[in-house]
């Protein structure tokens, strides 16, 4: 604005006033609503930024003025962490009674507790007095169902009708989720994971992180992994996590009305969800800063910590595991690792990449196919089909009937004397007199050589169920999936290495380090690293990965080969794409996302992606003071763009703000209400001063108030490059073009993403939401 344009320079404050008065500038005290944002709508990160700095200095100033004040204030600085209190408590409970539950109702498909109905499997033995510790498994009061209706336990007929009811159970499980799912909660399906990361770069999709989302997704999450369905509860967990914070946030008007300020908590919310699923404090805030946050300031990262302990205290008080363990799969492992076999971890990490790209593929493939064609009309028959299929193939194979972190658990399991399962039955020597947690190789067993023929089959099951499960509208996690698969392959390698060592430890490569009667390589240790490959390589985590992996088995010494997995998996993955899993589905999905870690190499100007093009009819703009009423009117009915550049007038065309649509209505409906002699002919003016009227003229509505002053500009010859930057780090939602201080055009958020795609030579069309 020019000087002299103003006008209010020479007048005194007294007179000021007088002139204001007799033009009531309703906008003073703020209505309801303003500033708010629309569904599927990005918001304006920098202005909720200086609208929490407003806030904040009116606190500070009248927090001087009394004691009450002063008091409100430190209330005002302390509800951030009183908001990170309760969701670490609501989601450390939630995560301790979803672990119990379904700990209970996966055993419930293959039998029942005759004292107690409510015990699982293990609690219903626990409590036995006539259980051996070899049959640890089997107890009078623990009954199969075939047992419990026809009193034979074994035998073709048995195994027939418990098989049948096995079916039966998990399609009803199943059945149960989808419905719940589809009636009351729709967002309740998938893992959510890719939408909150989307929600945390500043898209609003209403409900998404509701009451009732959070309610069905924690019952239907039981269920579906009840099912013995190929998924896991870690993903879905993060989307209940992030419900409890959304939750909270509504009590507190500093984040209820602030959506910056809400997608801080909720990036803490996430840490907490993936510390409670983990077990994985510290995982859990690596993985929110690397993985799903967009905006992650220093004081995020200290609620995220505090978030993370507190659900994690409230889960190890719950005690789901009866283990004093966060986790079901902790292990202790007594021999460390050579230098050669990092070639056999890195072969893992080889693998678990390959897993990635085509799981990805196939997976994104699946998902494109059922979102175009007849398939998706039909979830509920989808999900029961594809139960079946999974319940049919995995009970004849005890490796893929139990849950799949029982399986994990096995599979990362030293053998110890004391250990019962086919895995660790080797031939032992009969004169060997040592300590038992120091047991040298031995030579494999039938027992053995059969669990891996099992294994075997256990993994070509899971890698082709899992492409078809995961995106179905039920909650469905991938972390344990994928370790699945990682740790069926490391346990067949190691178990592979181990006997070569033992048959032919006079090699080169074994020469060195292990003598005959060592104990030279544990099979554990490589699931656990497979485990780690394959998750990385569908998720291209690589620091979270490896400190989720440590706190989860506490293997503190094996980080190296951990890491040395890591890398390779992202490595070999990013050879074939650069996105992983999530950001697949967000590409699919068409969300508004501007990845920070897409490069933009193209040399286009601003010029070449603004808005309106030759051929389009001429921007949109309001003049400063020449706008009528119905002007404004019109204009918002035969258009749908979110906010209007200002101009002084249409002929100059030179800028002075942007007013958001919104905002418009609302000030226009709230005058029309509050204000006397506002009428369809009354002139809008965004200027300090009235401007000049005859005196016939209805009253003029001043909405200097709505007016942003400092809209980000970009020259029409600033690169895109530069432009994709500004978007990215600042989080706009819209940027005007000007040349020498005049308007030429505007590049939405969405003008960014749709030329971003354009270069990478994919359908500009795809983002599809505003």
């Amino acid at each position: 604005m020019e000087a002299g344009e103003g006008g209010s320079a020479t007048t005194t404050p007294a007179e000021e006033i007088n002139g204001a008065s007799t033009l009531m500038d309703f906008l003073d005290e703020p209505f309801p609503d303003v500033s708010t944002y629309e569904d599927f709508h990005t918001i304006d990160w920098l202005r909720e930024k200086s609208r929490d700095t407003d806030r904040h200095r009116k606190i500070t100033s009248k927090s001087k003025e009394s004691l009450w004040e002063l008091i409100k204030g430190l209330l005002d600085a302390w509800s951030g962490w009183v908001v990170m209190l309760l969701i670490g408590l609501l989601s450390g409970t939630l995560a301790g009674v979803i672990d119990l539950a379904v700990d209970w109702m996966t055993d419930l498909k293959e039998g029942v507790c005759l004292s107690a109905f409510w015990y699982s499997h293990e609690q219903c033995c626990w409590t036995s007095n006539e259980t051996t510790f070899d049959d640890r498994d089997k107890c009078p009061q623990w009954q199969k169902w075939a047992e419990l209706m026809t009193g034979h336990s074994e035998g073709a007929g048995a195994y027939l009708l418990n098989y049948f009811l096995y079916i039966l159970w998990a399609l009803l499980f199943s059945f149960l989720a989808v419905s719940l799912v589809r009636v009351f909660a729709p967002y309740a399906c998938g893992s959510g994971i890719p939408e909150i990361k989307t929600i945390l770069s500043g898209f609003i999709i209403r409900g998404y992180l509701g009451k009732w989302t959070l309610l069905i997704k924690t019952v239907t999450l039981v269920l579906a992994v009840s099912s013995g369905l190929s998924l896991g509860k870690e993903g879905p967990l993060v989307h209940v996590a992030c419900c409890c914070g959304n939750l909270f946030c509504s009590l507190f008007s500093k984040y209820s009305k602030n959506e910056g300020k809400r997608r801080e908590v909720l990036s803490a919310a996430a840490a907490a969800g993936v510390s409670v699923a983990f077990g994985a404090p510290i995982g859990g805030v690596l993985f929110s800063l690397e993985e799903v946050s967009y905006y992650f300031p220093l004081k995020t990262l200290w609620r995220s910590f505090f978030a993370a302990l507190v659900a994690a205290f409230t889960l190890r008080s719950i005690n789901p595991f009866g283990n004093s363990r966060l986790v079901l799969f902790y292990v202790e492992y007594h021999t460390p690792w050579y230098m050669a076999e990092l070639v056999p971890f890195i072969l893992l990490g080889v693998f678990g990449g390959l897993w990635g790209t085509l799981f990805i593929r196939a997976n994104i493939a699946w998902c494109r196919r059922r979102k175009t064609t007849q398939l998706g009309k039909y979830p509920v028959l989808e999900v029961i089909a594809v139960t079946g299929i999974t319940a049919v193939l995995a009970y004849p194979n005890p490796y893929t009937r139990r849950s799949t972190s029982e399986l994990i658990s096995e599979l990362f399991n030293d053998c110890g004397a004391l250990e019962s399962s086919q895995l660790c039955d080797y031939i032992n020597n009969p004169n060997m007199s040592r300590p038992v947690d120091d047991i040298p190789d031995r030579p494999a067993g039938p027992g053995v050589y059969n669990a891996l023929w099992q294994l075997a089959l256990a993994l070509i099951f899971k890698i082709v169920i899992t492409i078809f499960t995961f995106g179905m509208k039920i909650p469905s996690g991938l972390f344990i999936p994928s370790m699945a698969v990682g740790a069926i392959a490391g346990r067949i390698v190691g178990i592979a290495v181990e006997q070569m060592a033992y048959h032919h430890h006079d090699w080169i490569i074994f020469k060195n380090w292990c003598r005959p009667g060592a104990d030279c390589v544990t099979p554990g240790l490589y699931a656990m690293v497979g485990a780690a490959a394959c998750l990385g390589g569908v998720t291209r985590m690589t620091v979270s990965l490896v400190v989720i992996m440590f706190e989860l088995t506490g293997g503190l010494e094996y980080i190296v080969p951990l890491m040395a997995a890591a890398v390779t998996s992202k490595w070999v993955a990013d050879a074939f794409g650069k996105e992983g899993i999530y950001e697949s589905h967000i590409q699919l999905n068409g969300y508004p996302y501007l990845d920070v870690r897409d490069e933009f190499t193209h040399r286009t100007l601003a010029t070449d992606v603004m808005r309106p093009r030759r051929s389009d009819p001429p921007l949109a703009v309001l003049a400063q003071d020449s706008t009528t009423v119905e002007d404004v009117e019109t204009l918002i009915k035969d258009t749908d763009y979110n906010g209007f550049p200002v101009v002084v007038s249409r002929e100059s065309e030179r800028l002075i703000g942007f007013v958001q649509r919104r905002d418009l209505i609302l000030a226009i409906k709230n005058a029309r209400q509050k204000q006397d002699g506002v009428v369809s002919s009354s002139v809008v003016y965004f200027t300090e001063d009235a401007p000049q009227l005859p005196a016939s003229n209805p009253q003029p509505l001043k909405l200097r108030r709505i007016l942003n002053l400092s809209p980000f500009t970009v020259t029409d010859h600033t690169p895109m490059e530069t432009v994709v930057d500004i978007f990215r780090k600042l989080g706009l939602r819209q940027c005007l073009v000007t040349r020498s201080g005049r308007l030429l055009g505007i590049i939405t958020k969405k003008d960014v993403l749709r030329h971003m795609a354009q270069m990478m030579n994919q359908d500009p069309e795809s983002i599809m939401f505003n």
